[in-house]
């Protein structure tokens, strides 16, 4: 029981390496490429996660933990930051190299603006509440950049990606947020679950995962000049 976060770690940090294993795509050796956007979006994103444990928006259960912590943050969240992402990233790559067709980019916009206007909405209606202020207002602010901003096209490979790493993002919330080994203050959040994980989650996860791809293609193209 005390190793249940950290063994959903072990699975996390899995998923990209069996994907090597694909002869036909990506090997192992570009797996290296994808450790320092994981370790960059590890340390924005986990001083969020400071902030919001400090405020107990988020709790976490002790009795599925090891025990050790940082400025009040436990060793396996920020593990779990860093996999994930590692793993988002390489699910990204796998995809890419899988099927590099990237016919449906002029969709992405599309998509991009809808996700904006949801975040504008969700700031309007629930701003009081941190942990829903928080995901939407860095989810639209690094969507604005990557879409106005930033001149490199990958969005639809990027919601591609998301779109499959909800598979494993399913698996570990749904074993993180029903055990429970995190929950959640519903004062702090709009209070609409799917499978008893927050709806602030997922958009949570997909900020991410974008700052992590974003990082990965502005390093990728500078590796090419």
């Amino acid at each position: 029981m005390t190793y249940t976060f950290l063994l959903l770690n072990l699975f996390v940090i899995l998923i990209p390496i069996v994907l090597t294993l694909d002869k036909k795509t990506t090997g192992v050796e570009s797996l290296k490429f994808n450790v320092l956007p994981s370790l960059i979006v590890t340390f924005v994103f986990s001083e969020i996660a400071v902030f919001l444990t400090g405020l107990k928006a988020w709790n976490f259960n002790t009795a599925y933990l090891v025990g050790s912590s940082y400025r009040g943050l436990p060793l396996e969240e920020y593990l779990f930051l860093f996999t994930f992402s590692f793993a988002g990233l390489g699910i990204y790559n796998y995809l890419n190299a899988k099927f590099p067709k990237n016919d449906l980019q002029k969709y992405g916009l599309a998509v991009s603006h809808m996700l904006i206007g949801l975040c504008i909405a969700l700031l309007f209606f629930a701003y009081t509440k941190w942990y829903t202020a928080i995901a939407f207002a860095f989810l639209m602010l690094l969507l604005i950049g990557v879409e106005y901003i930033n001149t490199l096209r990958f969005m639809y490979r990027f919601y591609r990606a998301f779109v499959v790493a909800l598979i494993p993002f399913y698996i570990c919330y749904g074993i993180l947020c029903n055990l429970p080994v995190i929950s959640y203050d519903e004062k702090q959040n709009v209070g609409f679950d799917l499978a008893n994980i927050p709806f602030e989650n997922h958009f949570f996860m997909m900020a991410t995962l974008l700052l992590g791809v974003y990082l990965a293609e502005v390093f990728k193209s500078r590796r090419k000049r």
